[in-house]
């Protein structure tokens, strides 16, 4: 069974957010400050599995600069998710928005902001999520049955 970790500012683990295939130029302590945070999954024998970074927004980002409105924030947003597993990159999306579902019932909305690919296109829909939008550097997907 995996085991869910939140990676924040005191957790050692958290150097595992310098592997981002997805949006590397981030700073890590970016990632884990206002309003922002990070999930791993580990696997039974301690190994990571996936990862997930998540901004608290104000409404949909379309852009990485509209990750920074975090005041009064209704809407998650995960902005990168890898896998190092099998179907650990579904596992961790669903496992983190249940974490955040129970720690912040405010939310309401869990919404992607996902490159202009194929392969990230493929991976919502196959899991459930709706596109709603398409911008000129990113699209977003919405997870409603979370």
């Amino acid at each position: 069974m995996r085991k869910l970790i939140n990676l924040d500012l005191d957790n050692w683990k958290r150097y595992i957010l310098k592997d981002d295939p997805v949006r590397p130029h981030l700073d890590m302590d970016w990632r884990l400050e206002d309003g922002r945070q990070a999930y791993a999954l580990e696997d039974e024998d301690g190994k990571m599995a996936s990862v997930v970074c998540v901004a608290f927004t104000n409404g949909i980002a379309i852009t990485e600069e509209g990750l920074e409105n975090t005041t009064n924030p209704d809407t998650v947003m995960f902005y990168t998710v890898w896998s190092y597993s099998k179907n650990a990159g579904r596992d961790i999306i669903f496992a983190a928005a249940g974490a955040i579902k129970r720690d912040y019932p405010h939310i309401k909305r869990f919404v992607t902001l996902s490159p202009l690919t194929d392969a990230a296109e493929r991976f919502h829909l196959r899991n459930g999520a709706a596109f709603l939008a398409k911008g000129d550097l990113c699209q977003n997907f919405e997870y409603t049955q979370i």
